[in-house]
């Protein structure tokens, strides 16, 4: 047990992290706050700019910065400090925590496929469908090069999660626009999943600057899918990567340069890894002691184990899988804070199985070989590169 407690020591601090931003924000515009603030950015909100802007680069984690960016250049020169996603370090979890001020354990929305007790299955919460799974008959193409190839055709058709959005039904939170706005304040999305629904980097940015021209003072939630999508593709120090970041940083540099009376802040959801990809299909000896496929991530799995199977099951995984994961029981990962330290969820513990395994080395672990075939970069894990976020404050007079 000493050697978990170790390992679980990786967790963010819950009194310095996302969840501590929102609350900052709901404070300087007036709504209730629900946790303590983040002292940092409440020194940054004293001032009182006509637009407050939070920008979220999705995955640009400390690290990220460190591996492409100059010091002296835009980003890493107005970073005042940082602090912590929330557990998971995964976009699912992390922008509700932000969008919400409440912690994982909280709101509920745990990761990319979550378990909903009441329906009996693992939901894609983002995209409303089932969680993805391939085709029993399905089998790799040979590549030009001799190797195996996964191509979509191995996957299952998507199925609809239900005839409304499963998340927002069981699992609702009120975002922190709306908590402004009924406060008596004035605040706006600007993203692609809010309307009006902006769908690319430009159109983000230039809805932005239409609402940062307008005579009120206000808040702008405004989020970007880059680089994170760019890494989950090609990995964290590939070309790719660099040029996605770089590109970021000139763009959002010329975007702060047309910008009045503002307090810009750019920050992350998580960070992000390179990653030993693995899928659970090929051990059938971990499959046969499941009552369904793992939920959450690649990177931290909640596993629902047969009755004949649980006390066996620590020792099945380790065989199959080596080192490099911290396997706890659903009761510990709850009595030990893992998920927050808000008020857990009456459906918490029950959304969890009997088993959360978290990767706390460059493993993870996909439900099917297209997965993990294809995406060679990815975060929710325990450990500090996947968890540790830049604050950088941009102030434009």
């Amino acid at each position: 047990m000493e050697q978990e407690q170790k390992k679980i020591s990786a967790l963010p601090n819950y009194d310095n992290c996302l969840v501590n931003l929102a609350n900052s924000v709901l404070s300087k515009f007036g709504a209730k706050t629900i946790h303590d603030t983040l002292p940092m950015a409440d020194e940054l909100l004293a001032s009182d700019y006509k637009n407050v802007v939070v920008l979220v680069l999705d995955a640009m984690g400390v690290s990220i910065l460190e591996k492409h960016l100059d010091k002296e250049g835009f980003f890493r020169s107005h970073v005042v400090g940082s602090y912590d996603s929330v557990f998971p370090p995964t976009t699912v979890a992390a922008t509700t925590s932000l969008m919400s001020g409440l912690y994982p354990n909280e709101h509920g929305w745990l990761g990319w496929d979550i378990y909903y007790p009441k329906l009996e299955k693992n939901v894609t919460v983002f995209r409303n469908i089932e969680q993805k799974t391939e085709r029993q008959d399905a089998k790799p193409e040979l590549g030009a090069d001799g190797r195996s190839v996964w191509t979509k055709d191995s996957l299952d058709p998507d199925k609809p999660a239900a005839d409304y959005h499963v998340g927002f039904r069981y699992t609702p939170y009120k975002n922190i626009v709306d908590a402004i706005n009924e406060a008596g304040g004035r605040a706006y999305f600007s993203m692609p999943f809010m309307p009006p629904f902006p769908q690319d980097l430009e159109a983000i940015l230039s809805r932005v600057k239409s609402l940062c021209d307008e005579p009120e003072r206000k808040f702008i939630y405004a989020y970007w899918s880059e680089p994170d999508s760019t890494m989950h593709r090609t990995g964290t120090v590939s070309s790719e990567t660099h040029e996605m970041v770089t590109s970021l940083e000139k763009r959002i540099e010329e975007f702060a340069s047309d910008l009045k009376d503002t307090l810009l802040l750019i920050t992350a959801d998580h960070s992000h890894v390179d990653c030993d990809n693995i899928c659970l299909l090929d051990h059938p000896e971990v499959t046969d002691c499941l009552v369904r496929l793992p939920s959450l991530e690649p990177r931290v799995m909640s596993f629902f184990v047969k009755v004949d199977k649980k006390a066996d099951f620590p020792e099945i995984f380790t065989k199959n899988f080596g080192d490099g994961f911290l396997i706890l029981t659903g009761d510990e990962a709850v009595s030990m804070d893992v998920f927050g330290i808000g008020e857990d969820r009456e459906d918490l513990r029950g959304m969890l199985g009997d088993y959360v395994v978290f990767s706390t080395s460059p493993k993870a672990i996909f439900n099917t070989h297209i997965e993990a075939q294809e995406m060679p970069g990815g975060h929710a894990g325990l450990t500090a590169e996947e968890r540790i976020i830049p604050l950088i404050a941009v102030k434009i007079d």
